[in-house]
């Protein structure tokens, strides 16, 4: 099962990288919007200044023992918790089946991040 602690520490380590390596992306405007939750990781990107492969390339160089992989979106679709997001020409949209409310954000990409340890 694990140490009661395990989470605690597991959250402390990825909240140091959070601060010692997006940073690069938020200075340069690659990526747009980060949030992450637990494990799960939305980001928006710049498409004209970097793309999936480069972000994944990147956080899969921070550790070795960890390996992200990326969900992506299709037809205009991905998701990410308990969101569907649809990104349309000039926004995005977002619909939850737990939230009757439909968030409208504006518009990059929509990859999403998923971290499992090796």
């Amino acid at each position: 099962m694990g140490s009661p602690i395990s989470s605690t520490v597991a959250e402390i380590y990825l909240q140091f990288l959070e601060e010692t390596h997006t940073e690069q992306w938020s200075k340069s405007r690659e990526v747009v919007y980060y949030k992450r939750y637990v494990d799960d990781i939305l980001i928006i990107f710049d498409q004209n200044r970097t793309n999936e492969q480069a972000i994944i390339n990147q956080a899969n160089s921070i550790d070795k023992h960890l390996q992200f992989r990326m969900s992506t979106e299709e037809n205009k679709l991905t998701n990410y918790l308990d969101l569907s997001i649809h990104r349309n020409d000039n926004n995005i949209d977002m619909d939850s089946t737990e939230n009757p409310y439909a968030l409208i954000l504006p518009y990059i990409s929509l990859p999403t991040i998923h971290m499992n340890k090796k």
